[in-house]
């Protein structure tokens, strides 16, 4: 445990559910861990026990939040674990399906879920139309518009290239289709989960429209990926949107959690349920901070997005893995950029840098 988890509390200690089990956390509130085929190895699901209203009458079941991705492996996790009565499910059905945000270990699987259940899939509309965007490989959204983004950007090397054009058709295998309809959520209108009030907390520059789920009466929330013990969420620019400003707002989005009572405990989408949800905002925003200031002083010098991602990131990337850093390293040069603290210059050589306003005067 590093130093800034030491900070945290973790009422489950080192208690993980096992493989194809779920583990209780509040009453009506089960966790599920599934594996991931990257460094960032699991995925936390959670299990709300339901009663929902369908044509046929009422039924008493369990909403699912978030899915993981489309894979053989995945799909038979939920087999195994559905079919086991003996497991807190009580031989109930899944009522319906909630997924926090578009990215694949969330949304990936909900298509076969809906439809192995037929239940409706629930997310927001911003989250729902980039997923099914995505999905579809369409122009701008597919996983070709990567490459002119990236060599903007400074990627020039041809290895790294190669892998990564091998990855254009990496959402698409994680979530090959998504439910043809949907049913909104939105901040404002909560959701009412077995005669307990839900509140939908919405949150940026992770995605596009990220919905955490708040329970007051049990005093928890469902946080997705906006808030995580052990790492910081992923913000990055994307080819779709490539003069976004997604650190500005996460850090405004961090202010919603805020309000929240201290001691709420958080279940996060990676790692360990917590508690110390305000200390964990001051520790994130801090940590944006320390990579503003070091981007700006990089900066005295005209830097390209690929110029600064071993700044920030000082160990061995995959390709994977450097998709992400480039997103997150152009990023923080936006922030900075918005601020009026950096400019931009687009090079001969057509990559796009970044350097100090005062630096040029």
């Amino acid at each position: 445990m590093n130093q800034l988890e030491q900070q945290l509390h973790y009422p489950f200690g080192d208690t993980l559910p096992e493989s194809g089990k779920t583990m209780e956390i509040a009453p009506g509130v089960l966790w599920i861990r599934m594996g991931l085929p990257f460094a960032l190895n699991h995925i936390n699901l959670w299990l709300l026990e339901d009663e929902v209203e369908t044509e046929t009458g009422r039924i008493h079941g369990w909403t699912v939040v978030d899915c993981g991705i489309s894979s053989d492996a995945t799909r038979d996790s939920w087999e195994v674990l559905l079919g086991d009565k003996n497991n807190h499910l009580r031989g109930l059905p899944i009522v319906r399906v909630i997924v926090t945000h578009c990215h694949p270990d969330h949304v990936g699987l909900a298509d076969f879920l809906c439809s192995r259940w037929k239940v409706p899939l629930w997310m927001t509309a911003g989250e729902y139309a980039f997923a099914r965007m995505m999905s579809a490989s369409l122009p701008g959204a597919d996983g070709t518009a990567m490459f002119p983004h990236f060599r903007k950007h400074g990627l020039i090397d041809p290895t790294m290239l190669e892998q990564i054009q091998e990855r254009k058709n990496h959402y698409t295998r994680l979530v090959p289709t998504v439910p043809a309809a949907y049913r909104r959520l939105q901040e404002g209108i909560p959701l009412n989960i077995l005669g307990r009030r839900w509140d939908v907390i919405t949150g940026f520059g992770h995605s596009p429209e990220h919905a955490s789920l708040y329970c007051a009466e049990l005093n928890l929330m469902i946080s997705g990926d906006m808030l995580l013990p052990r790492i910081s969420t992923n913000v990055s620019v994307f080819a779709i949107e490539p003069e976004a400003n997604p650190v500005q707002q996460y850090l405004d989005s961090l202010q919603k959690y805020s309000h929240f009572p201290a001691d709420t405990l958080i279940l996060p989408s990676h790692g360990k349920p917590f508690r110390g949800m305000h200390t964990r905002i001051e520790q994130l925003q801090d940590h944006h901070t320390d990579r503003l200031e070091e981007v700006r002083v990089a900066c005295t010098t005209p830097q390209s997005a690929c110029d600064i991602v071993p700044i920030m990131f000082r160990r061995p990337l995959d390709s994977h893995q450097l998709t992400f850093a480039i997103g997150e390293a152009l990023a923080h040069l936006h922030k900075l950029w918005f601020d009026g603290t950096l400019q931009r210059q687009l090079g001969d050589d057509g990559v796009m840098r970044f350097v100090n306003v005062v630096s040029n005067k």
